[in-house]
């Protein structure tokens, strides 16, 4: 019986220097010829979906955790953030001296300090996720299509990420957008990196059900692969949920099963193991 498998992509399909491992290439194209269809579910907006990742074979992808899902460049939902919150969103980050990126199919477009400011928190950032020359990385090299003289006052937004200078950072802005969903990445609690705003009540899982929905299809065939928090209400709503070896604590806990690393071609084994290939 043919599977419907979901894919984060940040320590799921790719390692946390980005690199993308042939393995798992070969196990996603093996698994389509077999029968199976393959999705990506990410936080990255598609201006983030690089070539290298479509080049693989992808029946489409779900992004912004869950605000955008697409089935064979057939838009099946976008749940979009308002041009009216956009406005207030840039208003009180530049009020506050926050500097931040809009999230949007269209593009990522930086604040106007956002290449300065955000370059010691990206270097933090890429430390924790072990990449050995994490002091050099610059934001141009981490975000290589970000646009930085883009029109910040945008009606095409999926979420919006930004540089916490505190913690107290993310309570205001809980406090601020109570409409929205305020988020933090790149650590746990107090020791978060950078704060997000999205559409309110979206989630992975909520966008693999309207995807479900068009493809008239059960839930019962459905696997889904993760590796953070974020990724648990996919593991969750799906018949089987895999947390990779790279993963966090919370989502091992709480998984069917826990594959290898990315880098120990986890996807691969995983896959043999379902009988995906």
């Amino acid at each position: 019986m043919s599977k419907i498998v979901f894919l984060d992509v940040d320590g799921t399909l790719v390692d946390y220097h980005g690199v993308l491992p042939q393995s798992a290439v070969e196990a996603i194209r093996q698994a389509r010829k077999n029968g199976h269809r393959v999705y990506i579910s990410t936080g990255r907006s598609k201006a983030e979906v690089y070539p290298n990742l479509w080049d693989i074979g992808l029946d489409g992808m779900i992004g912004g955790n869950g605000s955008y899902v697409e089935d064979h460049d057939q838009v099946v939902m976008h749940q979009l953030i308002t041009a009216e919150q956009g406005r207030h969103i840039v208003d009180w980050l530049h009020e506050r001296g926050l500097e931040f990126y809009l999230e949007s199919n269209n593009g990522l477009f930086a604040s106007e300090h956002f290449e300065q400011r955000g370059q010691s928190t990206m270097q933090e950032y890429s430390a924790r996720k072990g990449k050995t020359d994490a002091d050099k990385m610059t934001i141009r090299q981490a975000f290589p299509d970000m646009i930085f003289d883009g029109e910040l006052y945008r009606d095409d937004l999926n979420k919006v990420s930004f540089v916490l200078d505190s913690y107290e950072d993310y309570l205001a802005a809980k406090a601020e957008f109570p409409d929205l969903q305020v988020g933090t990445w790149g650590g746990a609690g107090e020791t978060a990196l950078f704060g997000d705003l999205g559409v309110k009540g979206i989630t992975k899982a909520h966008a693999i059900d309207a995807l479900l929905d068009y493809l008239q299809a059960d839930v019962r065939d459905t696997i889904a692969f993760g590796d953070a928090k974020i990724d648990i209400p996919m593991l969750e709503y799906c018949a089987v949920g895999v947390a990779m070896g790279n993963g966090g604590p919370e989502i091992k806990a709480m998984a069917d099963s826990i594959t290898d690393a990315v880098e120990d071609d986890g996807l691969q084994h995983a896959f043999e193991q379902l009988h995906l290939i």
